[in-house]
């Protein structure tokens, strides 16, 4: 299939319209407005960290009117909904997608069930027992036991069991409590029919791969290996047969024409476009003046190489970099201004002071706020916006942004 070209402001003004960013803050509906972005993205990555919110609930504040947590919240734990569960890395997903993302589980199985629940076998089934008999309950709910070796760092040994069980799918989450997640067993939280419904791997992986192209718009075969994670192979493994590459089911999608391929003005490489898409794609609307300030994990800003080369934005989230080595911040927001992005603000909540404190802003070269029609007032809107999400009463800038004080002084 040869591939559909697209001018460079065209793929930038699609791209805000398809991510429900033109005009943002604009799917009225509550809860129901949460579900309309999940059906437009897909998934949305889940991050605990929530100096400036929470990772999904800033994706979802750039998207729906007058949002509220609460509302994922209540999808999440109480209309079961959505679920969580791993696509690119952890992330929020509908529950109605369950048989497609249990691949996971099956291809971890062996895994741990040879590994930390045989080693640990009579903890591991003292506290399946317990849930079954009790209802959900975290790693509070038992004796921590010795510690062992555990992804990035050694942990105790309930908290092993109880994720080597969610990983493998005999349990789910049932409740977060701030950040403390309540297990319980997976047949008392998803319906019987989606836990029996069997879908083959090779369906399944495919389907995780659309997912990240449905995720972003505008993926393309390459990119940071964060991207592919769990999404097939990046090439072919003799001890994993069974195991497509991304290449292969790439190229099923293409010829299902779920995908269809897209030459972009100045990118290396081809990108794609999911089918239903392509018309908009095609003639993508002026995007209004407005502004929105992004999670440093939007699906917006996922691919960082075609966000420099389209946007010219170099965004890095430094919440891992040692801040001698920061350019900008901890959690740092960028700043999207109709189709561009045009800086970053360092946004910290302080909820019992009911404020939220600014501590830094980076223009990117050339902008000058002042000078860009319609910004200083879309800001200020977007800042408004911001403070009721957070519910704060005031804003408290740095003693350095003195400038940016005066000109987007705000209140709710």
């Amino acid at each position: 299939m040869l591939p559909v070209k697209v001018a460079a402001d065209a793929a930038r003004r699609f791209l805000v319209a398809r991510h429900l960013l033109a005009p943002p803050r604009s799917v009225v509906g509550g809860p129901d407005a949460v579900l309309e972005v999940f059906r437009r993205l897909g998934s949305i990555q889940f991050d605990p960290l929530s100096v400036a919110g929470r990772n999904h609930d800033l994706v979802l504040h750039a998207r729906v009117a007058d949002y509220e947590p609460a509302w994922c919240e209540e999808l999440l734990y109480g209309r079961r909904e959505l679920f969580e569960a791993y696509n690119k890395g952890l992330s929020l997903l509908p529950t109605s997608e369950l048989p497609w993302f249990r691949v996971s589980w099956r291809l971890n199985a062996a895994h741990y069930e040879g590994g930390i629940l045989a080693e640990q076998a009579d903890t591991a089934a003292r506290i399946l027992e317990r849930i079954d008999a009790e209802g959900p309950l975290s790693t509070l709910d038992f004796e921590r036991g010795p510690a062992v070796d555990w992804f990035w760092a050694p942990t105790n040994v309930a908290r092993a069991v109880l994720e080597a069980y969610a990983i493998t799918g005999v349990l789910g989450l049932a409740r977060r409590e701030s950040n403390r997640r309540y297990y319980d067993l997976v047949e008392r939280l998803f319906p019987a029919e989606l836990l029996a419904r069997e879908v083959d791997v090779r369906e399944q992986l495919r389907h995780k791969l659309l997912s990240r192209h449905r995720a972003h718009g505008l993926l393309g075969a390459r990119g940071s290996q964060e991207l592919w994670i769990g999404a097939g192979l990046g090439r072919p493994n003799p001890k994993r047969p069974n195991v497509p590459t991304r290449t292969e089911l790439r190229e099923e999608l293409v010829e299902q024409r779920a995908l269809v391929p897209v030459e972009v003005e100045g990118i290396r490489g081809p990108r794609f476009v999911l089918r239903e898409e392509l018309e908009l794609l095609e003639a993508p609307p002026e995007p209004v003046v407005s502004v929105t300030l992004l999670a440093p994990l939007d699906p917006f800003v996922w691919d960082r190489d075609f966000l420099r080369a389209l946007y010219d934005f170099d965004y890095v989230w430094e919440v891992y970099v040692p801040e001698r080595k920061r350019r900008w911040g901890y959690y740092v927001l960028p700043i999207l201004f109709r189709d561009r992005l045009v800086g970053r603000i360092e946004p910290r909540i302080d909820r019992p002071g009911e404020r939220v404190q600014v501590l830094g802003v980076w223009w990117e070269e050339g902008f000058e706020p002042r000078r860009a029609d319609g910004f200083v007032d879309a800001m200020r809107e977007a800042l408004r916006a911001y403070l009721r999400f957070a519910g704060g009463r005031r804003y408290e800038w740095a003693p350095h942004l003195g400038k940016e004080k005066r000109l987007f002084l705000t209140r709710p």
